[in-house]
């Protein structure tokens, strides 16, 4: 079994670190920066940031938070949210993010993916979906936070992104985001069944137990935000409760 990485995932709107239900109902939790280093040394193996407005802006606005940040966090750095074009990958990897995640624009011109992933390396581009159930055993992928419909099948886009350069899935599942509810491994299991890369999953995450479902459906990282922000749990304590199960954490 492939060692398990747990990711916080940080959704911001402006400066403030937010959180919601099933990426609505916002709520105001405190500083990205001061959440983003109490997870790096609670033992996170990444951390994920999401300009969940972006879209209203059309551009990402993480640059100074970004920055901030990888000056004191020493663990790879994902950004998302309202990235259009290389020149906007140029300006978050300069601000000391590792990776981008790219949804709107991706499904927008799929192009962009090759483009980003021959330039930056397939292990830069990491494919952001976000996905609704649309029926017994299909899903379908959104933008705008979980607003705007596509009409693509979750798992069909997916594969075709893997084919055209993504080297990592951040695979959110709106139904079940915020809810405490657990995973979606129906979900998870369907998309790493079709494709080979790392697939992050997010969205939903309730009892520790949702740790080894995530391994054992193929999951190389999960992505935390609400057991962690309101301290219901921190990122050792998770490591160290996988480890009890017989998962291969970094500790």
């Amino acid at each position: 079994m492939a060692r398990l990485r747990i990711i916080p995932r940080l959704d911001i709107k402006g400066p403030n670190l937010i959180k919601g239900i099933r990426l609505e109902g916002l709520r105001v939790v405190g500083d990205p920066h001061e959440f983003a280093l109490r997870y790096y040394e609670q033992g996170a193996d990444e951390l994920v940031f999401m300009d969940i407005v972006a879209s209203l802006y059309q551009r990402n606005n993480l640059t100074d938070i970004i920055a901030r940040a990888a000056n004191r966090v020493f663990i790879p750095i994902t950004v998302g949210g309202g990235i259009r074009s290389i020149e906007d990958v140029n300006t978050l990897l300069r601000s000391g993010a590792d990776k981008v995640a790219i949804n709107t624009a991706a499904i927008a011109r799929p192009g962009l993916i090759t483009e980003v992933s021959k330039r930056y390396g397939a292990q830069c581009m990491v494919l952001s979906v976000e996905a609704k159930a649309c029926g017994s055993g299909q899903w379908e992928a959104y933008t705008d936070n979980g607003r705007e419909h596509t009409g693509l099948d979750v798992v069909d886009w997916i594969q075709k992104a893997v084919e055209l350069g993504a080297g990592e899935v951040l695979l959110t599942a709106v139904d079940k985001e915020g809810t405490r509810k657990g995973l979606d491994l129906a979900l998870l299991q369907a998309v790493t069944a079709r494709v080979d890369v790392p697939v992050i999953v997010s969205g939903g995450f309730g009892p520790v137990g949702d740790l080894a479902g995530a391994a054992d459906s193929g999951a190389s990282g999960v992505a935390i935000a609400d057991a962690l922000h309101w301290q219901r749990t921190t990122v050792s304590a998770l490591k160290q409760e996988a480890q009890a199960m017989g998962l291969e954490v970094r500790l």
